[in-house]
């Protein structure tokens, strides 16, 4: 199994853990608001296989807590879930970013126990998820069945909006509220722009907009934060 990239130390992508960041290539979505585009259209070269990787965390016991799984889309490629087992047994916590697109294999890496916590991106309301995905059409069937999974089940979690200005408004989260009511948690990320953004002309909301977002969804859901501002 290929590896796209490799951050050897982040204290931010994994809650309260020290962790490494494994980047996995490929996704179904184009989101203009994307950061790591590279991973989605012409793919570089991988930095190592997972051979490779599992050598680097055999070096790294005793000072990473975790390593956190990400992408591109990790579910899409099929070997991620014997990636997750193989990082598992030796002895680290493994969290898994997803676009909640693969909700039959986010439900067997969680009954397996493959993962310990799970971040699932929500990128705006079911009228507004097409658009906000790069895509001319999307069903949001699979990311409300993902919704389902991760509420009934004993993984840890959050679900997060990355919000960009042009993109959402108050009605997309009074949306967002309902098909994710009773979510654990809810995480406001505020758009930050770099040179890896494909698309020009995107902003971030303001201080004064995540307060009024982060009150909507506080109607349905118990814990939301706001990050990145």
């Amino acid at each position: 199994m290929k590896i796209h990239g490799l951050q050897k130390l982040t204290l931010l992508d994994y809650p309260s853990k020290v962790a490494c960041t494994v980047f996995i290539a490929g996704c179904n979505m184009r989101c203009p608001f994307c950061h790591n585009f590279e991973l989605v259209e012409d793919i570089p070269e991988a930095v190592c296989d997972d051979k490779e990787l599992l050598s680097f965390l055999e070096k790294r016991k005793g000072m990473l807590d975790g390593v956190c799984l990400t992408g591109g889309e990790p579910l899409l490629n099929p070997g991620t879930p014997e990636l997750m087992r193989a990082i598992k047994e030796m002895g680290y916590s493994v969290k898994l970013d997803t676009n909640g697109t693969s909700p039959g294999t986010l439900a067997r890496v969680m009954e397996k126990g493959l993962c310990d916590y799970v971040a699932m991106d929500i990128k705006n309301s079911r009228e507004r998820y097409a658009v906000t995905a790069g895509l001319e059409s999307f069903d949001t069937s699979p990311v409300e069945e993902c919704v389902r999974i991760l509420a009934s089940g004993d993984t840890d979690y959050e679900l997060r909006t990355t919000v960009v200005r042009e993109l959402h408004d108050e009605d997309s989260f009074r949306d967002i509220s309902e098909f994710c009511a009773g979510a654990k948690r809810f995480v406001l990320q505020s758009f930050v722009d770099r040179d890896t953004v494909r698309f020009c002309g995107l902003s971030a909301p303001d201080a004064d907009e995540l307060a009024r977002y982060k009150a909507i969804l506080s109607e349905t859901i118990g814990d939301v934060s706001i990050r990145g501002v």
